[in-house]
């Protein structure tokens, strides 16, 4: 099996040693997007705009990779207070249609640039 890095400038660039987004095979694995506008590269403010910013960057990477959104079956969503799980919701449901994805939703102790959500998927390719 192949793999590929996946890059594009409609998101942010890593912040680390990492790749936006892997595709192997027909599936695409993205990396944990922020609620980072890909222009300025700050986080934009509140968790639900924080959350859309991040599903947008997650629809960039993977329509780069030849995937969309709907083709998405799994996502990790990562939240910086659980508090916030139906804000997030909210929004999320904005993205995603049923079938929806099977999802994961973790509170954790700190994210990067201290940012209050992070999600990321692993879609089939069209």
């Amino acid at each position: 099996m192949s793999k590929k890095q996946v890059s594009t400038t409609k998101a942010p660039g890593a912040i680390g040693p990492y790749s936006q987004a892997i595709a192997a095979g027909n599936w695409v694995y993205t990396s944990g997007q922020l609620g980072l506008n890909p222009e300025t590269g700050d986080l934009v403010e509140g968790v639900q705009e924080q959350a859309r910013q991040a599903l947008n960057n997650v629809k960039a990477i993977l329509e780069e990779a030849g995937a969309s959104l709907e083709h998405v079956v799994k996502t990790t969503v990562f939240l910086k207070d659980m508090n916030d799980f139906a804000a997030v919701n909210e929004v999320y449901s904005t993205f995603f249609s049923e079938p929806y994805p099977a999802r994961s939703a973790i509170e954790v102790a700190r994210l990067p640039k201290d940012g209050l959500v992070e999600i990321e998927a692993v879609a089939r390719k069209k």
